[in-house]
């Protein structure tokens, strides 16, 4: 099992002048330790579920490139993209430039977007739901045809693109990872079948039944289930105990997720960072 390191909260002591000090000690730590991947939020305020909207925020991408710059190991994406937030075209570039500056480490987490509040107090498009993953499906082809070398046109219902250039190529082969986010049971998780490589949902009472979903819909779709990496998503304190998150980390291996992305919730980071390093990850090395 991998341990990804996701970063949720950056309203961390030092305020903003200190936030890129902190930010690279976090990385370089976490690469240190043995994680395997480091994802940020696709948010521009702060969520209601960590903290009130005021709290620092960095924007995903420009963030992912900085990281980027300072590890050498771990994969990096966007935990996960909101569709609405980037053209297509441009998103895919934005990956694959990702990818190629970071030496083959960039992945694609991407979901149909959710926080209302935030697109609106911003400008940013927010179309209903059911639009919403009409231009999900769309990006994902877009993303997939623009990565496959391939520079047709593409006319879709909500994009149309002239030319579907991108050069150069990503160098992840046969293109970067490509991770949906989210548990819904009608669209989110057919898409996953259906052009995902990864699949996030959240731990919980409801994650054994949603991942029988997805078996049901990769059997429709013809799609190997056990080719869809399983990932979710825990949040532990500054002072959490290695022995509960073990147990988590079991409950949810034994039900076939193979990556879990733990986000630090705290001012002080670096003590769990430090705990996952010496007592988590050498347990699940094995597993």
């Amino acid at each position: 099992m991998d341990l990804g390191l996701h970063v949720a909260d950056f309203t961390w002591g030092g305020g903003p002048e200190r936030l890129a000090a902190t930010l690279t000690t976090l990385a370089r730590t976490a690469e240190d330790a043995g994680v395997a991947r480091l994802t940020v939020m696709d948010h521009l305020w702060q969520i209601h579920m960590v903290g009130p909207p005021e709290h620092e925020m960095l924007e995903a991408y420009t963030t992912l490139g900085f990281l980027a710059a300072r590890t050498e190991r771990v994969r990096l994406h966007a935990l996960v993209t909101g569709v609405v937030y980037r053209e297509p075209g441009m998103l895919a570039k934005m990956v694959m430039t990702l990818d190629v500056l970071s030496g083959g480490r960039a992945a694609l987490g991407i979901g149909a977007a959710w926080n209302e509040e935030e697109s609106r107090g911003l400008g940013l498009p927010f179309p209903p739901i059911a639009e919403r993953f009409e231009r999900l499906e769309e990006t994902l082809q877009i993303c997939l045809q623009m990565w496959s070398g391939e520079d047709a046109p593409y006319d879709g219902r909500h994009y149309e693109l002239g030319r579907t250039l991108n050069s150069p190529g990503p160098l992840t082969r046969p293109h970067p990872p490509i991770m949906i986010g989210g548990s819904g049971e009608r669209k989110t998780l057919r898409l996953v079948a259906k052009y995902a490589d990864a699949c996030n949902i959240f731990s919980g009472p409801e994650a054994a039944h949603k991942l029988e979903v997805l078996r049901g819909h990769c059997e429709r779709e013809g799609r190997d289930y056990d080719a869809i990496e399983k990932t979710t998503i825990l949040g532990i304190r500054s002072d959490s105990e290695p022995g509960e998150l073990l147990d988590q980390l079991r409950a949810m291996h034994g039900l076939g997720f193979t990556v879990a992305y733990v986000s630090i919730r705290g001012t002080e980071p670096l003590p769990a960072l430090e705990m996952l390093g010496t007592r988590v990850l050498p347990e699940i090395a094995g597993w």
